[in-house]
């Protein structure tokens, strides 16, 4: 295997220093578009400036521009045989089942979405990113989907339902193909918006599993390893003042390990506005605490590492974030995944935060819940 091969394997991305992270919003979905994502025109006429694309197509003058018009062009054209020529042959897909493997099983499994909703949308809603195009560009991509069930879909017959759902996806590209992707659906969400019960699903996909699941030990691994860098940021490059990477790591270690709660009213600010999977949307620390809280019920010693974290942006005109972590629990408590079955359980999510003034404004996360109900009904 070459140099440059091994280089767009999924197996082999190289993590971000800090010297990989914007610090403006030149390059951003908001001046890309021109406004509010929701509002503003799908693709916009001028493509905006362009950065250094060495080995991407001429058309795609920056990475925001690439992302935005490839997902465009492979969902809403119905191009889908253009994955081929955007993402490698040996890319590896890390999604809410499990790994898979190559471009073609990609191919495959959006023929059978836009099959299973023939009109399907997909809306960027922010595009966090950083790197370059001689490491690769990371970027977390929040989408929204939306469409309607007229087909026949992994989850059952059609069901003539709209689904408008949560989706981030982190990738790598180089050269005009994603090698490695992380990405999660809130299908929690789109199985009640489709009318099926919750339970049920996990109980079906226990006895039949999906493709991908359930992950080996080495599986779960190079997901959590993958562009994890050996050190984090905020040690081996310290800074003075303001550190997004030391403020993350330590949020997240204080909410998740150490079940320090309180510290959210602290680091977010009164406006905090929450979404995430399973259609929860809090617009009040207090709501999300009772969330946070409602998990570590179920799993008491559930011990989280935040594998990746990049961001883009400036004290003054704030930052956004994207963190990508992993846990391991044992399912001890009842409540939200029913009666205890000591079970130890994976749980991996990617959540994007928007600081001001040093403190968090905004969250939106998602992690591999219907996954999680999997693992615990294998258990039964």
């Amino acid at each position: 295997m070459t140099q440059q091969t091994r280089a767009r394997d999924g197996s082999h991305a190289q993590p971000l220093r800090r010297e990989h992270m914007p610090t403006d919003f030149s390059f951003s979905l908001g001046n890309y578009l021109g406004g509010d994502s929701r509002t503003a025109q799908r693709i916009p006429d001028d493509f905006g400036p362009r950065q250094p694309m060495r080995g991407f197509e001429e058309t795609y003058h920056n990475i925001i521009d690439y992302i935005v018009r490839i997902t465009h062009r492979i969902w809403e054209e119905c191009n889908v045989e253009y994955i081929l020529d955007t993402y490698s042959d040996q890319s590896h897909v890390y999604d809410d089942y499990g790994l898979q493997l190559g471009n073609q099983k990609i191919v495959s499994d959006t023929h059978h979405t836009t099959g299973a909703f023939s009109n399907i949308e997909l809306i960027a809603d922010e595009v966090i990113w950083a790197g370059n195009d001689a490491i690769g560009f990371h970027t977390s991509h929040r989408t929204l989907i939306r469409g309607t069930n007229d087909g026949e879909s992994n989850y059952g017959p059609a069901t003539n339902r709209n689904i408008d759902i949560l989706v981030i996806a982190n990738c790598v590209a180089l050269e005009n193909e994603i090698f490695l992707e992380h990405v999660l659906y809130n299908t929690p969400s789109m199985l009640q918006q489709l009318g099926l019960d919750l339970n049920e699903v996990a109980q079906r996909l226990a006895v039949s599993p999906p493709s991908g699941w359930t992950r080996n030990a080495q599986t779960w691994e190079r997901l959590r390893q993958a562009t994890r860098p050996e050190t984090p940021i905020c040690i081996s490059e310290p800074i003075d003042g303001f550190d997004v990477d030391h403020f993350i790591r330590k949020h997240f270690d204080e909410v998740w390990n150490r079940k320090n709660l309180e510290v959210l009213t602290a680091s977010s600010t009164p406006d905090f506005q929450f979404q995430g999977p399973t259609n929860r949307a809090f617009s009040s620390v207090q709501s999300y605490q009772n969330f946070l809280q409602s998990i570590f019920i179920a799993f008491p010693d559930l011990d989280l590492q935040a594998d990746e974290v990049y961001w883009m942006g400036n004290e003054l005109e704030g930052f956004l974030v994207s963190t990508r972590w992993s846990a391991i629990g044992t399912h001890q408590g009842g409540g939200l995944y029913g009666p205890p079955t000591a079970r130890q359980v994976q749980l991996w999510g990617i959540t994007q935060n928007q600081i001001l003034d040093s403190r968090i404004s905004s969250e939106w996360m998602l992690f591999n819940e219907l996954d999680l109900m999997i693992q615990v009904q294998a258990r039964r």
